[in-house]
């Protein structure tokens, strides 16, 4: 079996194998573009190592005789002259993780090679700056250094020897008194030890948090790309970048990307300095050829890039090519964008989007006017480079696992720091904001943050931060550690102070597109939850094809409930429920008069609910009425919620079709006492709500006596699992619990296989009795998967919390569309 593959061989589609860099490497060296030559170690070596703890048998003599390849077709020659070769060793995936793992640059500098260098490139400077690089690299990459790095040697000897032992010596001294180890002089053995950390590295602790959180599998395993070396800090016409064939914040067409003159690809992205805009940095005939290059890459990739350059000499050689991460805003334009272009097919244009990215365009802003105030008032600190769009307010935190802390007590955090690193991960995941001193753009700060989709300001150079003493100061002014701060990642801007949160801003023209497109590809009718008649507009704006509620909590949301709990509680004569018919008439009027034509439907009160037990005084109630233990145990009060319902209907002056649904119901007796009590003039249709397995035992028999069928996805997965069905809504104590691996499946988020065969059923009877609307209830976030799964078992119909609209929408049409 061969672990190795040169870019010119390799296959582009095998990703699994590959990785993407290693994939990304091939496709474009075999488009003929102009890329350095080098070679992908597979995953199948990485999966093979961390199984046994050492290198597969013959990996290392592979390595080698594809070395022996490299130097061949590069004409130069490894760990010596006259023309020395180095290589770079990255890690490389097969889904993109930035920055969780390791790299080594400028690797083969022996003391041979480097005088040769120096000779070769008449510049002892900069082969003494590519030692002193590579010497801190790998002590911190394969030897876990903390802190290696040397004084500058200065002043540096003219002589190439005497510079490179001089710079050595430094190096190790300084590595020896930080960990007592030291980097092997020879080659060889340099390049074995860089490949087997980067295999090594798939199972750091960033790496796997990283994993965790973005629900990566951890048996991929990452591959490994060694690459020649170019150079962009050989001379003043040298540089590295990286740029985007849009904007990855906004999503607006064009070059978007940084460049730093003199400086290696490290330089670029690690945020220690800030770079210039590449549109403007670069030499007029290299940026036509890297917009010439990007076009080119984008329309063969159908997606918008995120690429690694460097230029050499005024040579332009790319190093790496990807899918960008991209902020929900600009995820959203951006498909929308290629779907109006033609680059990319409806199927492809839905799947460029995810449903939790439609979840936080949805999410709510500062209100202008606020921002407005506190700009004239003083309280804008700085001003950086937003880098990944959102407003949030939060205690201000300096240190990540301090950030960790208060955000799992429930303190909202923004995290300050001069400059983050993968180190700092599980503080970025846990913040609702962060803040960096120095970096652009690309850098790991704004990078990490828009695939967290977190808010993010980098590149804040007017403010310090202080460590140790956990302040920050911005132009004289201090702010200590837990002082509130607001921040802005669009337009960078941080604030002393918070901001009440203001209405979530509308979907934008370019989601409701979007939108369009996967609605009709699903061709499902959803339903959206609304509670008070300002609700029925932005519910129905979202793509809703009607509106679902229930009488309690329109009761609660208008202040009636209490009174109306205690009514019941103070006086038996009130069975016949009279007041509940005028609270419903009197309520649902502005409701239906705003709903109009759509379908609304109606739950009736559950005094049973598990969620509302202390609201309802369920202890007290059903002991004064032991009939409301099951759903038509009191008739009346099913006969008034019609009854007002029904009034509502004709004083709203609306044509809304409306049906009143009973939860709990499992036996076709009860729905044909529900049809009976629907059977008086004036009185809107029945329905059923199912909860149980046995409901759905009899979901075809419910079906052919009703004319609305009801599952609650959420009460069925909570009875099946023995929850309360309120513990499928909350964190704790399920977060622990599955953690701990003593569920296999998270009932939150996952249809258990237990569950499939149910649905299964309530699906088929949608088919075998057309004369019912059968449909799923949904609460809370609806997975891709899950509705992946209730799509392809041919539910149609859904019901979701308002909120869940548009990504169920989302979810839908990719089902739809494959």
């Amino acid at each position: 079996m061969s672990f190795t593959s040169t870019f010119a061989d390799a296959d582009p589609a095998d990703v699994d194998r590959l990785g993407g860099k290693g994939a990304g490497l091939a496709r474009m060296t075999q488009d003929g573009l102009r890329v350095p030559p080098g070679f992908v170690v597979s995953t199948d070596a990485c999966r093979r190592y961390l199984a046994a703890g050492a290198m597969p048998d013959g990996l290392v003599e592979e390595v080698l005789a594809r070395l022996a390849e490299l130097e061949q077709r590069t004409g130069r020659t490894f760990g010596a002259g006259p023309e020395p070769l180095l290589v770079s060793v990255r890690s490389g995936a097969p889904v993109s993780m930035p920055g969780m793992m390791d790299t080594v640059l400028d690797l083969g500098l022996g003391r041979d090679a480097a005088v040769a260098l120096a000779t070769a490139t008449g510049d002892v400077a900069f082969m003494a700056d590519l030692v002193a690089r590579f010497h801190t690299m790998y002590a911190e990459t394969v030897l876990g250094a903390l802190d290696p790095s040397a004084e500058a040697v200065d002043p540096l000897p003219a002589d190439p020897g005497e510079a490179y032992d001089r710079v050595w010596a430094a190096c190790e001294k300084a590595l020896d008194d930080d960990c007592g180890e030291s980097v092997p002089d020879d080659p060889h053995a340099q390049l074995v030890g860089a490949v087997e950390a980067v295999l090594r590295s798939w199972n750091t602790r960033r790496a796997r948090t990283y994993r965790e959180h973005h629900a990566i599998p951890h048996d991929l395993g990452t591959a490994v790309v060694v690459q020649a070396m170019v150079f962009g800090n050989l001379s003043a016409d040298s540089g590295s970048g990286v740029v985007f064939t849009r904007n990855p914040v906004t999503g607006e067409p064009g070059l978007f990307g940084e460049y730093l003159a003199h400086s290696q690809g490290e330089d670029v992205v690690s945020g220690t300095r800030t770079p210039d805009p590449v549109t403007t940095a670069l030499a007029p005939d290299v940026l036509a050829e890297l917009h010439a290059t990007c076009a080119d890459l984008e329309r063969r990739h159908g997606d918008v890039l995120d690429i690694e350059f460097t230029v050499e000499r005024s040579v332009l050689w790319l190093l790496q090519v990807r899918s960008a991460k991209r902020t929900p805003e600009a995820a959203v334009r951006i498909a929308a964008d290629l779907l109006a272009e033609g680059a990319v097919p409806p199927a492809a244009a839905v799947r460029r989007v995810s449903a939790e990215q439609v979840r936080q365009v949805q999410r709510p802003g500062f209100d202008a006017a606020d921002v407005d105030a506190a700009r004239a008032g003083g309280r804008l600190l700085t001003t950086g480079i937003g880098a990944c769009p959102g407003q949030v307010s939060g205690a201000l935190v300096l240190d990540p696992d301090r950030a960790k802390a208060l955000a799992d007590a429930g303190t909202p955090v923004v995290l300050a720091r001069p400059v983050t690193s993968p180190a700092d991960l599980h503080g970025m995941i846990a913040a609702r904001g962060i803040v960096t001193v120095t970096g652009g753009s690309t850098s790991h700060a704004a990078v990490v943050a828009r695939a967290l989709g977190t808010a993010c300001v980098v590149g804040a150079s007017a403010m310090t931060v202080d460590l140790a003493a956990r302040t920050v100061t911005v132009d004289g002014r201090a702010l200590v550690e837990g002082d509130p701060v607001a921040l802005d990642g669009a337009t960078g801007e941080l604030f002393a102070g918070t901001f009440v949160t203001a209405t979530p801003a509308a979907a934008t023209g370019a989601l409701s597109g979007l939108l369009g497109v996967a609605a009709a590809a699903a061709g499902c009718e959803v339903l959206s939850r609304v509670t008070l008649p300002g609700d029925v507009a932005p519910a129905l704006a979202a793509g809703a094809t009607g509106l679902v509620t229930a009488v309690d909590d329109v009761l609660a949301a208008t202040g009636h409930l209490d009174g109306l709990v205690e009514a019941l509680l103070a006086d038996r004569r009130t069975a016949r429920f009279a007041r509940v018919a005028d609270l419903v008439a009197a309520e649902f009027t502005p409701l239906l008069a705003a709903a109009g034509e759509v379908e609304v439907g109606v739950r009736a009160i559950d005094f049973l609910a598990d969620e509302s037990r202390e609201l309802l005084q369920q202890t007290a109630l059903t002991g004064r009425y032991p009939e409301l233990s099951v759903p038509l145990g009191l008739p009346a009060l099913v006969e008034a919620q019609l009854d007002g319902l029904g009034r509502a209907v004709r004083d709203s002056g609306a044509a809304a079709r409306v049906h009143l649904a009973v939860r709990h119901v499992s036996d076709p007796a009860e729905a044909h006492a529900l049809r009976e009590l629907a059977g008086v003039d004036g009185r809107p249709p029945t329905g059923c709500y199912l909860t149980s397995p046995r409901g759905v035992f009899h979901a075809a028999a419910l079906a052919a006596t009703t004319e609305v069928l009801w599952l609650e996805v959420r009460a069925l997965q909570a009875a099946v699992f023995g929850i309360p069905a309120r513990h499928l809504l909350t964190a704790e104590p399920l977060d622990t619990y599955v953690r701990d691996g003593l569920l296999g499946t998270d009932p939150r988020t996952t249809v258990d296989d237990s569950v499939r065969g149910l649905l299964a059923r309530v699906a088929a009877t949608a088919a075998e009795v057309p004369g019912c609307r059968v449909g799923l209830r949904l609460s809370g976030a609806v997975s891709e998967e899950a509705a992946a799964l209730l799509h392809g078992l041919g539910v149609r119909r859904f019901a979701v919390d308002a909120h869940e609209t548009r990504p169920l929408l989302l979810s839908l049409g990719k089902a739809a569309l494959g």
